[in-house]
């Protein structure tokens, strides 16, 4: 008997377009052989599965719909819904409630990570290295120079609670703080203010198979923009050199890092962390828990870089979740 899996779309963030792309590349992998998928759309109209052509309202009382006369239940969700509720440990806690298995880490860690300047300063504790960073509050009077002195210029200022690069600044002077940080703000609930690491930026994958934790190849990230923005992301606008091209040491540190940090806090699924290497030290950046999935992802690179295909990749990762 074939398992039911919901493959979670949408969200009500900025970042739903993301999610679509990445959920279509979900739910064209799938293992048709061992599973039957059906996506499931979360947005500001309703939640929806589209099955067969049609469009069905979701019971969120056991997260259930009806299909000419069948009520159809499912045996895990695939969450790649970036942003709220997907990211920020909505959805887990929800799926808990039901007994629900699902693809991410648990609510603790989806909520930890999902708020950057908090997620940071925990891992500062466990001597991984961070940025600087200021917390700026919706509402907190703004003392430009006390800022400056602490974090320097130039600065990044970027949403604590928000991803693919929406809402993110370089502020190279004084007068472009205040401004900086209403965006960042209008983009989540918080903003970060953190201070400019000069150095090359990589990033790293990693997951849970039946045999325990496997980092994937390094990326470096060449940006043809200032930074790793939204542009750079998924409009061509950067250069992605998978396996990136380090000496074995970095490559290693790097791993390291990434290993220890999914560890850490409790990681689950498949997880992509950003660095900044300063002085061959890697200082993260952030953790991302429902990384990109879509064909100009990083993640699907990695994974085909090391051999992996994307079916084998979402094979191992249900597997997992489901505890087969």
């Amino acid at each position: 008997m074939k398992k039911t899996i919901a493959v979670l779309e949408g969200g009500y963030s900025h970042e739903k377009i993301i999610s679509l792309r990445s959920a279509e590349t979900v739910f064209q992998h799938i293992d048709r052989e061992k599973y039957n998928p059906i996506k499931v759309r979360i947005d500001e109209e309703g939640w929806f599965a589209f099955i067969d052509g049609s469009k069905v309202e979701v019971n969120r009382n056991d997260f259930s719909i009806v299909h000419n006369g069948n009520k159809i239940t499912f045996d895990l969700a695939f969450i790649v819904i970036h942003g709220t509720p997907g990211e920020d440990g909505k959805l887990q806690a929800y799926f808990d409630m039901l007994s629900i298995p699902y693809t991410t880490c648990n609510q603790l860690a989806s909520t930890l990570t999902f708020n950057k300047f908090v997620c940071n300063q925990f891992l500062k504790n466990f001597d991984i290295p961070v940025a600087k960073a200021i917390l700026i509050r919706k509402g907190d009077t703004i003392d430009e120079k006390k800022i400056i002195a602490e974090v320097g210029l130039p600065c990044f200022v970027k949403p604590a609670d928000g991803g693919s690069s929406f809402g993110v600044t370089k502020v190279k002077e004084l007068n472009q703080l205040k401004e900086a940080v209403e965006l960042a703000i209008s983009h989540g609930t918080q903003a970060i203010i953190e201070s400019f690491l000069k150095g090359r930026e990589f990033t790293n994958g990693i997951y849970k198979d039946s045999n325990g934790i496997k980092a994937l190849p390094v990326t470096e990230i060449l940006s043809n923009n200032e930074f790793f923005d939204f542009n750079a992301k998924y409009s061509g606008e950067s250069k992605e050199v998978t396996p990136a091209q380090i000496d074995k040491e970095l490559e290693d540190k790097i791993k390291f890092t990434t290993r220890k940090a999914y560890e850490i806090v409790g990681l689950s699924g498949i997880c992509r962390i950003d660095y900044i290497v300063v002085d061959k030290i890697p200082h993260l950046i952030e953790i991302n828990t429902v990384p990109g999935q879509s064909a100009q992802s990083i993640i699907p690179q990695q994974a085909a870089c090391e051999g992996i295909s994307l079916k084998e990749l979402f094979n191992s990762v249900i597997a997992v979740a489901i505890g087969e």
